[in-house]
């Protein structure tokens, strides 16, 4: 599987046969990336709301989209072009400043290429133990790195630490694009892990492959954002 991060919580996942999937795509002008150019077979929002994770209509061609709430609150799991997308509800950080009412999002999941990869949404609070068990047995973590604005890094590393994910692959954290003030560098939460267990794949684009995941323990992989 082909992984390419725009940046904040968006990434493009495509597979062997060339079938893709597209996360959260964000207004440019709202969080800094440029505008996401590549065209996806299928898009996953965690909301309908928010401008920073929902922009399903700006991606270039005719995809189908999963709204990762609306399936959440509804049976939990849906099909769009032969991907099943599995849900469960969460919400914003409940004193977010853009927000006077905390918004709800979905976290997500799906298999792809046999690596079963699972989405935090825009989670911003403590997860219940319903949340933690969503994200057992998973392969790779698209993980809220950044604190401020969503999950705490001791909520996160404490799911972490519980479901033991084989890849974590940070996101929405700060950058040198994306700076609100208070959401943290990516060294944060890096220092959560030895050094030996991160990597740097010094691009915006990473292969990976089931074979090549660690059998035990937990991996890091730290990955530029198109520019």
């Amino acid at each position: 599987m082909q992984i390419t991060w725009f940046g904040h919580a968006a990434f493009k996942l495509t597979d062997q046969s060339g079938f893709s999937v597209i996360t959260d795509p964000y207004t440019p002008e709202g969080v800094g990336y440029p505008s996401i150019r590549e065209t996806a077979d299928v898009v996953v929002i965690s909301s309908d709301d928010d401008d920073a994770h929902c922009r399903a209509d700006l991606i270039p061609g005719d995809p189908q989209v999963i709204n990762a709430l609306q399936v959440a609150q509804d049976t939990g799991s849906a099909v769009a072009g032969g991907l099943t997308v599995q849900a469960i509800e969460a919400a914003e950080w409940d004193h977010h400043p853009e927000h006077e009412v905390p918004g709800q999002n979905g976290m997500y999941r799906f298999e792809l290429d046999g690596l079963k990869i699972a989405h935090m949404g825009d989670v911003g609070n403590p997860l219940t133990d319903a949340q933690i068990d969503f994200f057992k047995d998973t392969d790779v973590l698209l993980a809220l790195a950044g604190g401020y604005l969503t999950i705490e890094l001791p909520d996160l590393m404490r799911m972490i630490h519980r479901v033991e994910p084989k890849l974590i692959i940070p996101m929405h954290f700060r950058t040198l694009t994306y700076r609100p003030r208070n959401t943290m560098w990516i060294e944060s939460f890096l220092a959560n892990f030895k050094d030996e267990a991160i990597d740097f794949a010094c691009n915006h684009t990473a292969v990976i492959q089931k074979d090549q995941l660690p059998e035990d323990g937990t991996r890091v992989l730290v990955m530029d954002y198109v520019s």
